[in-house]
């Protein structure tokens, strides 16, 4: 039987593990909030949350009950379990524990959850609270697995992409409900009103491709990221897992491999 992978999360970066994971012969159970907060939607197995099953190139998930998760996994898909604790790893104890929720901190997880257990990004030190760690900074060491310290501080600065940082990511000016007026894979320019926070305007910060937009009617608090530019313009980008998941994906893969390979666990 193909090993159980738990992913904590189902963002964008999340998935780009989990279809990695896979297509590389892993069975995959993801958690996440009743409400995520996700910007790049449309390639993340989280907005299956809201719409009951989502796919992103052309693999399935599909939201169900913790009990019931097994069984969308044999069915050949992925399962996205409401599941805030995680209490699905205790249920199922997976042979291996991804925890990709990017909250720059530990939330709970412990290098006793599975026999393999993987941090995503930094919050977490390889060899005490997991047994690897996975670079999430864009540049030269990203998707480097990391089996003895931590990933690198997160700078709270945004990745470099066609040659803006903070330019590119669209930020809630207040507390409110978020209505959504631009559509996910349309050309704006800068200025441009491509949402609102209970009326108040958010405006393009520069020219480009919205490549993401939270979902209608989530609230939202002042200064939280509720949207991403690509001044890059290539309409296929929002739609398709991103060169950085990619690269976490390809870590994850490489550290699971590695952990369970040192620790003589039979993988497949």
């Amino acid at each position: 039987m193909r090993p159980l992978i738990v992913i904590k999360g189902a963002g964008d970066l999340a998935t780009g593990i989990a279809h990695r994971l896979f297509m590389s012969g892993f069975r995959i159970i993801m958690t996440d909030l009743a409400q995520p907060t996700v910007v790049r939607r449309t390639v993340a197995f989280a907005e299956a949350v809201f719409t009951g099953s989502m796919i992103v190139e052309g693999v399935t998930a599909v939201k169900t009950e913790l009990t019931q998760a097994i069984e969308v996994v044999q069915q050949g898909n992925i399962a996205v379990v409401v599941d805030e604790q995680a209490a699905v790893v205790g249920h199922y104890k997976p042979w291996g524990v991804v925890d990709a929720i990017l909250a720059k901190r530990n939330l709970g997880t412990t290098i006793g959850d599975a026999p393999v257990v993987v941090g995503v990004g930094p919050g977490f030190i390889a060899g005490t609270d997991v047994h690897a760690v996975v670079e999430t900074k864009r540049g030269h060491y990203l998707g480097k697995v990391i089996t003895s310290g931590a990933a690198i501080p997160n700078t709270g600065i945004p990745g470099d992409v066609g040659g803006y940082t903070h330019e590119r990511v669209l930020r809630a000016p207040g507390s409110g409900i978020f209505q959504t007026v631009g559509q996910i894979g349309r050309q704006v320019a800068a200025g441009e009103i491509v949402a609102r926070v209970t009326g108040v305007p958010v405006q393009a910060t520069i020219s480009g491709v919205l490549r993401g937009l939270l979902r209608d009617g989530l609230a939202v608090t002042p200064g939280m990221k509720v949207g991403d530019i690509d001044p890059r313009c290539v309409p296929d980008h929002c739609f398709t897992i991103s060169d950085k998941a990619r690269a976490v994906g390809g870590g994850v893969l490489e550290a699971i491999l590695l952990i369970g390979s040192r620790q003589k666990v039979r993988i497949f």
